[in-house]
């Protein structure tokens, strides 16, 4: 029998899991750390891009956002079901593009007291499935609330998928008569107003490199003044070139270039990155596409007609230069309100 967890018993459990996590990292909790260890160097065996270093940023993200402050902040309107309520069975459908990209959804079903019943990526099982462990031996009365499968998605109530367009077909027809939420593919931008300064643009490295930009918030595209130096803003990413040294971008890198030499297009090659003047959002690994606008009125029309293709937006008057990757419990993907689909579900 699922036993009832007040509000407070749930963000108690999830800031100790957020200090665990911490503490873990720092190699202070010897509980946790030397096996947390082993996973985040073992990711890269499984999935190449889960290198060592993202497996710990992703983590580290996700532990400091977990504090007791945040989570009364993010939850203050919403207590989850009642004592004479049945939660909600939640059927998770979770990505692999980035490292535990599907936590949040994990926190958001559990957090509103209901049951999560979860698919993970074949790229992305290993991670998830320990956090959840550390969570039940911070409070065992979570072990009747986490269900992980391998198999086919069964006995859920409400459904939330994240995939890509064509998989956002098939959860559609599967899961279509269900209450849903089905996310897609979406691009983050940035938008250069030529007044940054050179941390600013250094930051903006992070909103693009990280996780080699294969996360739905690393910025694929950046808006700059017509006019604008594309050397000024380069120079400032010098830091990621390193990244030619792992096969899997070095091959995008490689190939990419080669299929613009052949088509006699133009771009910018600084070693490590390639920039095309592009209109789309969508670059691949290890492309920047940029478009040069002449008033900022402009490029506000136009990010306003793609907005439901935009993840987020990085620049002077958006998030912070360098907080892409490092969103708020608050900040919900695709826009939708997680707990509020949950609590109008239940």
């Amino acid at each position: 029998m699922n036993r009832f967890m007040h509000i407070n018993d749930r963000i108690k459990s999830f800031a100790r899991l957020g200090e665990t996590l911490r503490d873990a990292i720092a190699g202070n909790d010897l509980r946790y750390s030397e096996h947390l260890n082993l996973l985040i160097n073992a990711q890269q065996i499984h999935n190449q891009w889960f290198t060592p270093g993202n497996v710990k940023l992703a983590i580290t993200s996700i532990a400091q956002e977990l504090t007791t402050e945040n989570l009364s902040k993010w939850t203050s309107s919403y207590q989850g079901p009642g004592k004479n309520e049945k939660p909600l069975r939640v059927g998770v459908i979770m990505a692999g593009n980035i490292p535990l990209v599907g936590f949040h959804d994990f926190l958001s079903v559990l957090i509103s007291g209901n049951i999560l019943v979860a698919k993970t990526s074949s790229k992305d099982s290993e991670l998830i499935k320990y956090i959840a462990d550390i969570l039940c031996n911070i409070s065992t009365d979570f072990k009747d609330f986490i269900k992980f499968t391998d198999t086919t998605l069964t006995g859920f109530d409400v459904v939330i998928a994240t995939g890509s367009n064509n998989s956002s077909r098939y959860f559609e027809y599967y899961f279509g008569k269900y209450p849903h939420i089905i996310r897609k593919n979406r691009n983050s931008v940035a938008i250069i107003t030529g007044d940054e300064s050179a941390d600013e643009l250094t930051s903006l490295g992070k909103d693009i490199f990280s996780y080699f930009g294969l996360g739905c918030r690393n910025v694929s595209k950046v808006w700059i003044p017509r006019g604008y130096e594309l050397n000024g803003l380069v120079a400032n990413w010098g830091s990621y070139g390193d990244l030619i040294c792992h096969s899997g971008y070095a091959n995008n890198y490689d190939f990419n270039k080669a299929v613009y030499i052949v088509n006699r297009e133009k771009f910018h090659d600084t070693g490590y990155l390639l920039l095309r003047e592009n209109t789309s959002l969508a670059s691949p690994v290890s492309v920047l596409h940029f478009e040069y606008y002449d008033s900022e009125k402009t490029v506000m029309q136009q990010t306003g007609m793609l907005s439901e293709m935009i993840q987020c937006i990085v620049g002077k008057k958006h998030l912070p230069f360098g907080t892409a990757q490092n969103p708020h419990l608050w900040d919900y993907a695709d826009g939708i309100d997680t707990l509020d689909f949950l609590q109008k579900n239940k």
